[in-house]
C-alpha cells in the first residue's frame, strides 16, 4: 500500500508552503523506506520551486538533501537493514545498465537518472522530495551516513558535499607540486564554497577563499583556508595573476571568466559547479594560453557520495548550519537568497508533528 506522510508543499510558484499529507509510492521488493530525521535546503530546491529553472508540476515537494534511519525494507533488499542510518541525495533512481550506470555514473545515466522531486518516478508518478516525514527510494540510491555524523550535519552533505567533493577529487586537490601542496582557490564561500574549502584543506591543499568582501574572512579561517582575497578590490586579477593550480566555482552569478582564468597556472583547471541564469562569454585564448581546463561537474555517483560521506567521518567535516521548522521555510528561503543564511539551513523534520 502507498504510504501517506506528511510534507510541505507548494501549489504553486509564488504560494506559500503548507503541511499537506502526500502519498509515497507502494515500496517494491527492492526499496527502502526511510524516516527523514533531517532535510536540508539547498539553492536548487529555492531555483525549482519558484519556476526559475523552467515549468515545474505543483503541487510539489522538494529537497535533496536527506538524512534518516531506515524503517522498512523490500524483499529483495540485502545491503540494508531496519535501523541503518542513511542518506539521500539528488537522485533516487536510473536504468542501472548503461556504460555510465556501469561505471558509478549514475548522475549521468544516458536514459536520464530519476531526480529526488520533480521527475517522472518508476511507477508513473512525479517524484516528491525530502521536506517530509518518509521518503521511498530503490535501494541502490541510498548511501550509509557513519556514527560520526549527526543527521543535521549529514544532510547537506548530500548535495552540498559530494558536488564540491568530486570535482576536487577528480582534478587531484589532494596532489603536490613540485613537493609542495596545490594552490586551490574556492570562489564563493556559501552552502557550497564553505563545504568546498573544508574538503580541500582536508585533502592537503593551500586553500584560498576568493569572494568580492572580506566579509566572511573570520569564519574562512576558521575552516581551514589560508586567506581570504577581495576580489573587488582594485587590481585583483593583476597581482594575483597565474597563482592558482585549481579552482572551484561554487558562484551562479555573472563573472568575468577571463579575469578568473587568468588567476590559474599554466595547465591549471577551474571546476565550475555553480550555475548562473545567464550564459557566460570569455575569449577561448584564456583557455589555450597556457593549456588551461574549464570544466562542469555535477554531483557524483552512488560510489563516489558514499566515499565523501566516509571521508568527512574521518575528517570531522560536517556542513555549518543552522536548524528551523517546518513553519520556518518561505522565510528561511529568502534569507538563503539574500546572502544571510551561514551556511545551511536544515528543516528538523521532528517539527511535522505538531504542525
Amino acid at each position: 500500500m502507498p504510504l501517506t506522510v506528511k510534507a510541505l508543499q507548494k501549489t504553486g510558484p509564488d504560494q506559500p508552503y503548507q503541511v499537506a499529507e502526500i502519498e509515497r509510492r507502494d515500496p517494491r521488493a527492492d526499496d527502502v523506506v526511510i524516516d527523514i530525521k533531517a532535510a536540508g535546503i539547498c539553492h536548487s530546491d529555492i531555483h525549482t520551486i519558484r519556476n526559475e529553472w523552467g515549468e515545474v508540476p505543483f503541487p510539489l515537494t522538494v529537497g535533496h538533501e536527506i538524512a534518516g534511519v531506515v524503517s522498512a525494507v523490500g524483499e529483495d533488499v540485502t545491503e540494508w537493514k531496519v535501523g541503518d542510518r542513511v542518506g539521500v541525495g539528488c537522485m533516487v533512481n536510473s536504468c542501472g545498465e548503461c556504460e555510465q550506470c556501469l561505471a558509478d555514473q549514475e548522475q549521468d545515466c544516458l536514459r536520464g537518472n530519476v531526480g529526488t522531486y520533480a521527475a517522472k518516478d518508476v511507477d508513473g508518478t512525479i517524484t516528491q522530495g525530502g521536506y517530509a516525514q518518509k521518503v521511498v527510494v530503490n535501494e541502490r540510491f541510498v548511501c550509509r551516513i557513519p556514527d560520526e555524523l549527526d543527521f543535521d550535519v549529514a544532510a547537506p552533505l548530500l548535495c552540498a558535499g559530494i558536488t564540491t567533493f568530486a570535482p576536487l577529487d577528480r582534478w587531484g586537490a589532494g596532489e603536490t607540486v613540485n613537493g609542495l601542496p596545490k594552490k586551490v582557490a574556492v570562489l564563493g564561500m556559501g552552502g557550497l564554497g564553505h563545504m568546498g574549502v573544508q574538503i580541500a584543506v582536508a585533502m592537503g591543499a593551500e586553500v584560498t577563499v576568493l569572494s568580492r568582501s572580506r566579509k566572511k574572512e573570520q569564519m574562512a579561517m576558521e575552516l581551514g583556508a589560508l586567506q581570504v582575497l577581495a576580489t573587488a578590490e582594485d587590481g585583483f586579477f593583476e597581482e594575483h595573476r597565474g597563482e592558482f593550480d585549481l579552482i572551484l566555482n561554487t558562484i551562479s552569478a555573472d563573472i568575468p571568466l577571463d579575469g578568473y582564468l587568468g588567476l590559474l597556472k599554466p595547465h591549471g583547471v577551474m571546476a565550475v559547479v555553480g550555475a548562473p541564469p545567464n550564459p557566460q562569454q570569455f575569449q577561448m585564448f584564456s583557455l589555450i594560453g597556457g593549456g588551461k581546463v574549464l570544466a562542469g561537474s555535477n554531483i557524483g555517483g552512488i560510489a563516489e557520495t558514499q566515499k565523501m560521506l566516509d571521508f568527512c567521518a574521518e575528517h570531522g567535516i560536517g556542513a555549518v548550519i543552522e536548524t528551523i521548522g517546518v513553519d520556518e521555510v518561505d522565510s528561511t528561503y529568502d534569507r538563503v537568497v539574500n546572502g544571510e543564511v551561514y551556511f545551511r539551513a536544515v528543516i528538523d523534520t521532528s517539527t511535522f508533528e505538531n504542525a
